[in-house]
């Protein structure tokens, strides 16, 4: 999924952002007082969404944790990045922006699935503003959407975060703060998945 900056006006505030948002009829992300388009999905993004939301629901049913579509938006603290994560996971109470109830503040878990065109911003500057504003935020999972790839950033008692990768389909997602397992096997259910080979032929 692609983002697309509106050009019309740059340093728009949060309550600029929100007025226009919710008056829109498509999705739009907002970092650092400018507005960005969110561009349609193919079928591998689609399909991974679909079967992440699925899982997460599954395992989490019953605990005090549960997965929130990819039609939620999530706000940092600071009101720096309003984004729409694929999937968000919130334990306890949710925490509101204001009383329509449609920013989340309090993530718990955030993933993104990852496009071409979006992999260095969600990888970079979007987790940037995630961690550095989102006290409850505990892991940052990033999906290939073309191969089997899946990065997971943990954070860890003293602040720090760890970095991990599952790069083969039998591989399992342990996400410890949420006790929760999910199969990589079924995060990429009915995906066409290319190898690494295949993807660095067409890099090059």
């Amino acid at each position: 999924m692609g983002l697309a900056k509106l050009k019309t006006q740059t340093n728009f505030t949060p309550e600029e952002y929100l007025a226009f948002e919710r008056e829109s009829d498509s999705r739009h992300e907002f970092i650092d007082g400018e507005i960005y388009a969110m561009a349609g999905e193919i079928l591998s993004h689609s399909r991974i969404c679909i079967n992440l939301s699925g899982e997460a629901r599954l395992k989490l049913k019953g605990k005090s944790c549960e997965a929130l579509s990819a039609n939620m938006k999530v706000r940092t603290t600071t009101a720096s990045l309003f984004s729409y994560p694929d999937l968000t996971i919130v334990c306890g109470e949710p925490s509101f922006h204001d009383l329509k109830k449609d920013v989340l503040t309090n993530p718990k878990v955030i993933f993104e699935v990852l496009s071409p065109s979006t992999a260095d911003y969600d990888r970079a500057t979007k987790f940037l503003r995630y961690r550095m504003g989102n006290e409850t935020l505990t892991d940052y999972i990033l999906i290939a959407q073309d191969y089997c790839f899946v990065e997971h950033f943990s954070k860890q008692p003293d602040g720090n975060w760890l970095y991990q990768s599952l790069s083969e389909i039998s591989d399992v997602l342990r996400i410890d703060s949420i006790d929760c397992e999910l199969s990589v096997t079924e995060i990429y259910d009915r995906v066409e998945l290319k190898s690494f080979d295949d993807i660095e032929v067409e890099e090059k």
